[in-house]
């Protein structure tokens, strides 16, 4: 019988090396976990809708997109299936991003074509325009909120893949129903901790006119350097609560509630771009600081008397 060979004390330095190594990178878990929840730390930004199963997690440019689509059609005075509808079509083109690029010369959220007559391409890459556009488009079908939502895109559209909205049902209706403001502080966001990136007064309001209207200019703003106070006191806009045509509900406080919530959550989804650091409606208010981004209960002090939506902005 030759030599036996005698694995067994490499093998072991070589399990008790595997075995360390494990621990500290179970350790190094373990620490980042207790970080991120002592700084609040939120990592990567991000936007969800829903709850439970029942829910959609995207981006905060995304967010933007889709918040701006579906004020542009409350301001037409649309009903919540015609932001549903061309919320999937948007997610089903683009991602819900603002690209340069697609099909032949397709560019932007809706994949809009200049050769085709949807505008010019500089009109189409502004998303305001093309959600109006695609409205437009949409508000010619003769019954479209009755039909089913890939035969009103496709009679817009015109795809070569009609049956591929469909999917985007779900997610379009939850966006839609957050975005219009019938399911209250169903949106929420976190915000990069990017440093050095003050909110700019003036672009909100702006963002504000072009989505709703002058109707959702600021009634007042307060603190920052444009008041002539101390720059280190965040701006804050407070934004008037005045119901769209197209809410959904009946003139009075319902009607009122609802177009509040489409404010609060259209400045959440918002956020990032606009750096609002603080969203207050009612009694309910949302922080970009916190690492859930969620929405919790607002003060007696803090609260709003439902006539108006405040918006803290970024120092």
């Amino acid at each position: 019988m030759g030599p036996v060979s005698e694995p067994t004390r490499p093998a072991r330095r070589g399990h008790l090396a595997r075995s360390a190594a494990a621990f500290v990178a179970l350790l190094g878990l373990a620490s980042y976990v207790v970080f991120q929840q002592v700084t609040g730390s939120k990592g990567t930004p991000r936007c969800t809708v829903g709850t439970g199963d029942n829910r959609y997690e995207f981006t905060p440019e995304q967010a933007s997109n889709a918040a701006t689509i579906a004020a542009v059609g409350t301001t037409r005075g649309l009903p919540e299936r015609a932001v549903t509808i061309a919320l999937a079509t948007a997610l089903q083109e683009s991602g819900l991003r603002n690209i340069e690029h697609g099909d032949r010369d397709s560019l932007g959220l809706f994949q809009q074509r200049p050769s085709m007559g949807w505008g010019t391409p500089e009109q189409i890459m502004d998303p305001v325009y093309a959600a109006g556009k695609f409205y437009q488009g949409l508000e010619k079908v003769p019954g479209y909120s009755r039909l089913p939502l890939t035969v009103a895109a496709q009679k817009v559209q015109k795809s070569g893949f009609p049956q591929a909205y469909a999917k985007h049902e779900p997610d379009a209706t939850l966006l839609s129903a957050a975005l219009t403001g019938r399911s209250p502080a169903a949106l929420s966001c976190t915000t990069s901790d990017a440093e050095g990136l003050p909110g700019d007064p003036e672009l909100v309001r702006d963002e504000l006119v072009r989505a709703f209207g002058e109707q959702a200019a600021p009634k007042a703003v307060t603190g920052g350097p444009t008041a002539g106070r101390s720059a280190s006191e965040p701006p804050v806009l407070t934004v008037p609560v005045r119901a769209a045509r197209g809410s959904g509900a009946a003139p009075g406080a319902g009607a009122d509630e609802r177009r509040g919530w489409e404010l609060a959550q259209w400045a959440v989804a918002r956020a990032e771009t606009l750096r609002i650091a603080e969203v207050t409606f009612e009694d309910r208010v949302w922080r970009a600081g916190e690492a859930r981004g969620g929405w919790s209960k607002a003060s007696g002090a803090q609260a709003t008397d439902g006539a108006t939506v405040r918006m803290r902005l970024a120092e």
